[in-house]
C-alpha cells in the first residue's frame, strides 16, 4: 500500500506543478497581449469625435503661407517649404508648406513640457506608454483630412511635441 500511495502523491505533485506552470505561462502571455498591437498604437480613428486641437496660435492646416506668416510673425528661418519660429527657449514651432504654398504640417516642441497644452485638450483621450517610458497618442480625422499627435519623450528633460498634419490623399 505504501508504494502505491507514494506513486499517487508523486504523480499528484507533478500534476499540480504542471498545472501551476501552465497557469503562470498563460498569465504572462495574457499580460503581454494587453499591450496594443503596433497598428492600434499608431492610429486612433475617430469619425464621430470632433477634432479638439485644430490650430496653433491662429495658424490652421491648409491656410496660405501669407495668412500663416501674418498670424505667426517673423520666423528665425524662412523658406518656401518651412518656417522655423522660436517663441521662447521652451517653445519652438515649425510650419511646413506644400507645393501650393499652403500649410501642410504644424509641429511644436515644448522643452521640459513648459507651456504645452494638456494631452486631453490635444488628442481627447489618454496617452499610451512605450517601453522606454515615453508617452504618445495619434488621432486621425479622416473626414477632416488631418491627424494630430501628442508625444512626450522619456528622460530627465521631457519634451512635448505636438504635430498637426494633412493626410496624404
Amino acid at each position: 500500500m505504501r508504494l502505491s500511495e507514494y506513486k499517487f502523491n508523486s504523480r499528484l505533485v507533478k500534476f499540480l506543478c504542471l498545472v501551476a506552470c501552465i497557469i503562470v505561462a498563460l498569465v504572462i502571455r495574457i499580460d503581454g497581449q494587453t499591450q496594443p498591437s503596433k497598428a492600434s498604437i499608431t492610429k486612433f480613428h475617430s469619425e464621430a469625435q470632433q477634432p479638439i486641437y485644430r490650430e496653433y496660435r491662429g495658424v490652421r492646416l491648409n491656410m496660405t503661407m501669407e495668412e500663416a506668416r501674418a498670424k505667426i510673425g517673423k520666423a528665425e528661418m524662412q523658406s518656401d517649404d518651412l518656417d522655423y519660429i522660436v517663441f521662447s527657449p521652451n517653445e519652438i514651432a515649425q510650419i511646413a508648406y506644400n507645393a501650393a504654398h499652403r500649410v501642410a504640417t504644424i509641429s511644436v516642441d515644448y522643452t521640459g513640457g513648459i507651456g504645452a497644452p494638456d494631452s486631453l485638450t490635444v488628442v481627447g483621450t489618454s496617452l499610451l506608454e512605450r517601453p522606454d517610458g515615453s508617452l504618445y497618442r495619434m488621432v486621425e480625422y479622416e473626414a477632416e483630412g488631418f491627424w494630430v499627435s501628442y508625444n512626450k519623450s522619456a528622460g530627465p528633460v521631457r519634451t512635448v511635441s505636438i504635430t498637426l498634419q494633412l493626410l496624404n490623399k
